[in-house]
């Protein structure tokens, strides 16, 4: 499954968590006395505030991403504080404790969120096939290849 990598500069973890995409992570704080309190997790898109990335698109899996947040997230302290990637509807934190309560697709069972996910009909996203392959390759477009 997902793994936990140690920073080697301050110990802060890199948490691999795909599912939205196969190259999601989450960066979380480390847990001391030199660290802010409480911890914090850094989700980008594989949680959200009430909510989730999509999983319909970039290698997305929503069996993937519901066992992510659940071995590599809902196991964190329940007052971390998390910070999502973006949110529509202006907010910019929540705690895990308030997502492990209130989420309603992430607090349902694994085939229910499945079901959720694979039924939501979202529309395509305008700029997706663009987007797509610039986020392959870094974001870098129209490279030229460089004569060694």
């Amino acid at each position: 499954m997902a793994r936990v990598t140690e920073s080697s500069s301050n110990g802060s973890q890199v948490r691999a968590t795909p599912g939205h995409t196969m190259g999601c992570v989450t960066y979380v704080t480390r847990d001391g006395s030199d660290q802010p309190q409480p911890r914090m997790a850094f989700t980008r898109d594989a949680l959200l505030i009430r909510g989730c990335g999509r999983t319909d698109f970039q290698g997305g899996s929503s069996q993937q991403l519901y066992k992510s947040v659940h071995s590599q997230i809902f196991t964190l302290p329940k007052e971390t504080l998390l910070y999502l990637a973006h949110d529509y509807k202006g907010f910019s934190v929540t705690t895990l404790g308030e997502e492990m309560l209130y989420n309603p697709s992430l607090t349902k069972d694994e085939e229910t969120f499945k079901n959720i996910m694979e039924n939501l009909n979202l529309a395509y996203p305008k700029m997706i096939d663009v987007a797509v392959p610039a986020n392959m390759v870094c974001g870098l477009q129209d490279l030229e290849p460089k004569a060694n």
